[in-house]
């Protein structure tokens, strides 16, 4: 039986190599002998049963564009995240499964509710690589966002920052941690980049502890290289 992966937005959320992250779940996977199944779901689609969900980066327009299909997904996502399943999103993606969106001139933009944070539009971009200290050890990726983030505070970050702005440039946090759910504003691709990262993503989906090793020497090389450039 394969592993499902389902893309919700591919073709309208997709900055900054975003679908890479797709790629490398995939090709990890299958080094492991799993067969992959990845399901493009766009608008008007309903969500198939999956084992890992990725949304990734919009802009302004994307994000418009896709503002009144993700309502009516509301229920269903809330519903798989609350459920446990595992869930990996991006900058726009990972705003989307919050309460609302306020812009600049205050107008409040509801989203899905499915978690409980919201988003505000911050005077200047948030730019530049960042390194956090997740869980997972540290996590690098490269961040490009105009929206600032607070969680709720039953919820937990992904990580701390130790470079960059994170959430909100403000407080030090990065991301969102809730049951399977990962939320992060690295792009990049971010899980190329950080292999255990990736490999926690994939251990929740298969509800296994341990996964068999393979040969990812080069990718733990180019993230130890980055996390010392940037740090």
């Amino acid at each position: 039986m394969a592993v499902k992966i389902v893309h919700l937005y591919p073709d309208e959320m997709n900055l900054y190599g975003d679908c890479g992250n797709i790629i490398c779940l995939k090709k990890r996977l299958e080094a492991r002998n799993f067969k992959v199944e990845v399901i493009g779901v766009g608008i008007g689609d309903r969500i198939p049963n999956f084992d890992i969900m990725f949304i990734g980066g919009g802009q302004d327009r994307e994000m418009k564009l896709i503002c009144k299909d993700i309502r009516r997904k509301s229920e269903e996502l809330t519903y798989y995240i609350n459920s446990g399943k595992t869930l990996l999103a991006i900058c726009g993606g990972y705003q989307i499964l919050g309460e609302y969106y306020k812009t600049l001139n205050s107008q409040t933009i509801e989203l899905t509710g499915a978690l409980p944070f919201f988003t505000e539009c911050a005077k200047q971009r948030m730019i530049g690589n960042i390194v956090f200290e997740s869980p997972f050890g540290k996590t690098v990726g490269f961040e490009n966002h105009g929206g600032k983030t607070y969680l709720a505070k039953e919820l937990q970050p992904l990580g701390k920052v130790i470079t960059g702005f994170g959430n909100n440039g403000e407080d030090k946090t990065e991301g969102i941690l809730y049951k399977n759910t990962f939320g992060t504003y690295a792009h990049g691709p971010v899980l190329p980049k950080n292999p255990m990262l990736a490999d926690e993503i994939i251990k929740r989906a298969l509800c296994v502890g341990e996964l068999q090793n393979i040969d990812d020497e080069l990718e733990q090389k180019c993230h130890n290289s980055l996390v010392s450039r940037f740090t």
